[in-house]
Order: structure tokens, then sequence, then C-alpha cells
């Protein structure tokens, strides 16, 4: 996989909270503790907009391809998101003041609290009219059409702190990040999909011979995927050089639903 480094004329000073892309564009918004909003052209490797601020940034979205929104630290809003897809300028904020927030970014002032929280919000996703907030190491899921109370309220399958929450691509489900490593797939409606979802521990680190726990802080999809292959994936080999990667698709005598 090719990887680059972006390059910043006036480095960035400190710790990088969010990357989002724009909706329609490779323009990527930047958020760090160093005060500063950047916004930058990765097709054309430019930076394009550096606004300073006056309180480190925890959080940023855009709201249309023209239009971003951050997020700074005065001791309460740690998370934004933008919910323009299902009603014209409306933002989701929630933070360490146990609140969340629909602001109404026409109105500058006008605000309304959707929730009051027995805890801080760690953090929050939007898909459709749902609203994903993690508190705690439970999710609760609103619905923006009527957010008076939650719709459901899910236990992660961790008993420990989450640290991001990601709707799936489907928006049947959602998938938690924990401080301790572990990611958690649950489903909002498991019945109708005959699983539970599952969990596993990823990011293992070691260091002169002991291993300690990494958090998971952030999760993506990516909507493009290998196609399904019409027989279990029985091996994989990677070439020297680790671009060309090597797919058996074959009868392995475990699946009674295997083709020979």
């Amino acid at each position: 996989m090719y990887r680059a480094c972006l390059e910043f004329g006036n480095p960035i000073q400190d710790a990088v909270s969010r990357v989002r892309f724009a909706p329609k564009s490779n323009n990527l918004l930047i958020a760090s503790w160093d005060s500063s909003l950047r916004l930058y052209d990765v097709s054309s490797s430019r930076l394009r907009l550096e606004a300073p601020t006056e309180a480190a940034l925890l959080d940023c979205c855009f709201q249309n391809e023209a239009v971003a929104l951050s997020a700074g630290h005065d001791g309460s809003i740690n998370s934004i998101y933008s919910s323009s897809l299902i009603a014209l300028g409306q933002t989701i904020t929630g933070g360490w003041d146990k609140m969340i927030l629909s602001w109404d970014t026409r109105s500058a002032k006008a605000h309304r609290c959707l929730n009051s929280l027995r805890a801080e919000v760690e953090s929050m996703s939007i898909a459709g009219f749902s609203l994903m907030v993690a508190v705690g190491s439970s999710v609760s899921m609103y619905d923006l059409r009527n957010s008076s109370k939650s719709v459901q309220a899910k236990e992660s399958c961790m008993d420990i702190r989450i640290k991001c929450v990601r709707p799936t691509l489907n928006s049947e489900g959602f998938v938690v990040g924990s401080v301790d490593g572990r990611v958690a797939l649950k489903y909002f409606y498991p019945s109708k999909l005959n699983t539970e979802g599952y969990v596993f521990r990823c990011h293992p680190k070691a260091k002169s011979g002991r291993r300690y726990l990494t958090a998971v802080n952030d999760i993506a999809f990516n909507a493009s995927y290998f196609p399904r292959y019409p027989n279990s994936v029985s091996s994989l080999s990677f070439n020297h050089e680790g671009q060309l990667l090597a797919v058996a698709a074959s009868y392995t005598y475990h699946e009674a639903n295997e083709r020979p």
C-alpha cells in the first residue's frame, strides 16, 4: 500500500485530534491541539487554508463542500457532527458537559438541548436519521426526528470505556473501539439478521518482550472491497513487494456449504 506524508510549510505544532475528507472532493480538514484548523488539498498536495483559533480543536466536520465546522476545547464540546443531509443547517455536538446539543448554524446563538446524559460523551456518529452516542461502555441511539429520548441503549459487549463509535456501511449496526484495543460489532436489530455481532482485539503491541494495551482511537470503513469468492478463501500470499495478493478460493473440507 502506497503511503505519503502531507507536507506543510508551517508544520502542525501539536497533536492532531481529527481528520475528515470533504463529501465530494479530496479536500482534507485537519483539527489539532495547536489551535489551528487546516484545509489541505490532497490531490494537488497543497495547503489551501490555515485558520487560527483561540482554543485547542478537538473535532471538525464538513457541513457541505463549502462549509466546515470545528469544536474548540472550552471545557464542554469534544465531538461535533453535521446532519445537513437530513436537516438543513443542523449540527449536533456532545461533550464533557454531559449534554447533546443541536445547533442551527444559520443562527450562531440559537441551540437546544437534545438530552442530558449520566456521563461525558466519548464519541458520536450519524447515519441517516440515527444519532449514535457513546457514553462509558454503552451506546445510545437517537432518532433525530424525535430526539427527546433514546430509541435504543446497547451495551458494547465490553465493560471498559469506549473511545469511538461508527455506523456500519449498511447502517444496520455500529462498531466501537475501546481503550484496551478491542473492537465490537453490534446490530440494532439482531433478531432480523440472525446474529448478535462479535468482538475482537487488534493493535497488539510488544516492547522488551512485554505486551501492552493500545487504544482504538478511531474506525473508518472503506466502501471498496474485494468481491466475494465462489468458495472458501483457503490461502493468501503477498508478493515480495507487497503489491500483489494471491487469493486461493477452494474447497477446504470444513464448511458444509462449500462446493468441491
